[in-house]
């Protein structure tokens, strides 16, 4: 048997205020003066307190990015060219600021700025030449898993699929729960079921194993203490649901997800879904699958008075399905976590048509 060679993120400082010993952690990385950090900021962060506390020196610079639209490989690419094209000097390396979005691209951007092509060339298993450029990840929401994972999910011209590689994880994490502060409630609790509903694919899937149930099995009870435990303070919650992130991350990249991210993956190619919501607008139609996660998951949106959007496919052509179908049955190994080898005979076109059409 193969087992599993996985890549860790090697150096990891969590807790609040730790943002401000980023100066210290990268000083030691910067390979010239000439050599300037790339910081990818959200845009939410342009002219807040948290800009100022960025440490930059010699040229350095900022670029703040629209999270609104999840990352394509066509805006990576122009990232890395830009980069490119303004500096003499390959940067000393890549700093993502922001949610799961900032953290993809981030991983991106460094990976792109050390190999040839384009990012979407790379999009699969496995497939890149060299190592990525020096990379920090330093998530200002909970939920993704992005800051530990080894995959950055980019849409391209074809297909929504990660540049998943041993490359691609991050060589520093800044875990500062202070970050998260203030982030609206819909986004929290979006964000918040991504972590949820990892743990209910990677606990319930073919591909578990005690290494991946041991992190997600207390991935699950941090999510339960956040969304079900009216007694935990503001400060408490953060800490948790960072930890929930961290270790559901950790929990799926050594197994896999499910049904609800196959899916999503068809709904975010074809209508530009948010990946924290899409992922809550298929499961909560995914009783036959995972019969208690689903109805845990509407006790907390009820407990919460969000609104998962409906009616988002009532309009769509025969095409459209056909395309969404077609991205979500590519995400195979996704499928076979779930349902295991035989999936096909579960989820036919038809079938996926049927479940797209109640979203």
């Amino acid at each position: 048997m193969n087992f599993k060679n996985f890549p860790m993120v090697p150096r990891v400082v969590f807790g609040r205020g730790s943002f401000d010993q980023l100066e210290e952690i990268i000083t030691s990385k910067r390979t010239s003066t000439s050599s300037p950090f790339i910081f990818l900021v959200d845009d939410v962060f342009k002219g807040s307190p948290l800009e100022k506390r960025i440490p930059l020196y010699h040229n350095d610079k900022v670029i703040f990015i629209n999270s609104d639209v999840e990352p394509k490989t066509s805006q990576v690419d122009a990232l890395r060219d830009s980069i490119k094209e303004e500096f003499d000097a390959l940067p000393s390396g890549v700093i993502g600021i922001g949610g799961g979005t900032l953290m993809d691209l981030a991983k991106a951007v460094a990976i792109m700025l050390n190999n040839p092509g384009s990012s979407e060339d790379y999009q699969g298993w496995d497939l890149l030449k060299n190592p990525a450029l020096y990379h920090v990840g330093i998530p200002t929401i909970s939920g993704t898993g992005a800051e530990v994972s080894r995959t950055t999910v980019l849409t391209g011209p074809e297909k929504k699929l990660g540049i998943n590689s041993d490359h691609t994880p991050f060589d520093q994490v800044v875990l500062d729960p202070d970050l998260c502060t203030g982030v609206p409630l819909n986004q929290w609790f979006y964000t918040g079921m991504d972590c949820y509903i990892h743990c209910i694919e990677s606990l319930t899937g073919t591909y578990l194993n005690a290494f991946s149930q041991s992190y997600g099995e207390k991935s699950l009870d941090l999510c339960n203490e956040v969304f079900f435990n009216g007694s935990l303070s503001e400060d408490e919650s953060r800490d948790k649901l960072m930890m929930a992130s961290w270790h559901g991350g950790m929990s799926i990249a050594y197994s896999q997800v499910g049904v609800a991210h196959a899916m999503s993956y068809g709904l975010s190619y074809l209508l530009g879904t948010r990946h924290g919501v899409g992922n809550c607008i298929v499961f909560d139609h995914l009783e036959e699958f995972y019969p208690e996660g689903v109805k845990q998951f509407k006790k907390m949106v009820d407990k919460y008075e969000v609104e998962i959007p409906k009616g988002l496919c009532a309009n769509l052509t025969d095409d459209d399905f056909d395309t969404m179908i077609s991205v979500s049955m590519g995400m195979v190994p996704l499928w076979e976590n779930a349902l295991g080898k035989d999936w096909k005979q579960v989820i036919t076109p038809q079938k996926l048509r049927g479940m797209y059409e109640k979203m």
